[in-house]
């Protein structure tokens, strides 16, 4: 179970003692707003985990000859602001206060363009495979701060990249344990 204290705390956007690695597919929110949490999976090339090919295409360095599966991901300008990786390992792309450019076409309750009121969250997998314990816990972890630093969000605005973008995306997939995490989330707010 998650303890308050382990929670992040963030400055200017950024949550405290979690690794950066600076992208430049970002710019500013419109209305400076963070009210959806959008959950994503990804995995370069598909289904190989541990490799540096997540980090190199949100920083826009990727080789794309690396892989014959990256040639579609040439001059790609994409950013989630964090990703897990399978040991639990979390890494910080963009500021929270920023708009990063991970969500492309998408809607949330009538509203276009999710990027620009949301904080995308990239769990290293796929649709298929199941999550690992410290991936639920640092998810949980990281939540809980999202929800403590931006009074907007809330756990009914916790979605998949799927709710956003039906028909384009599946992401997290049905591997994704909702009922864990939303309960754990749960217990978490109870707690003094």
């Amino acid at each position: 179970m998650i303890k308050t204290k382990l929670i992040p705390d963030f400055e200017l956007g950024w949550a405290k003692g979690v690794k950066r690695c600076v992208s430049p597919h970002f710019n500013s929110r419109p209305d400076n707003e963070v009210s959806l949490l959008v959950i994503h999976n990804i995995s370069l090339p598909a289904g190989c985990f541990g490799t540096p090919f997540i980090d190199q295409l949100f920083q826009g360095c990727l080789d794309v000859t690396a892989d014959p599966s990256f040639k579609d991901l040439h001059g790609l300008q994409v950013a989630a602001h964090f990703l897990i990786r399978r040991d639990g390992q979390v890494t910080q792309y963009v500021s929270c206060d920023d708009r990063a450019w991970h969500a492309g076409e998408s809607s949330f309750q009538g509203q276009e363009e999710c990027n620009d009121f949301a904080i995308g969250i990239e769990l290293e997998g796929t649709d298929t495979e199941d999550y690992t314990e410290s991936q639920y816990l640092e998810l949980i972890r990281l939540t809980l701060g999202l929800l403590a630093r931006y009074p907007k969000l809330n756990v009914d605005a916790i979605v998949g990249h799927c709710d956003i973008a039906p028909g384009r995306k599946t992401d997290p997939g049905n591997s994704f344990d909702w009922i864990r995490y939303k309960c754990e989330l749960t217990l978490g707010l109870s707690r003094p």
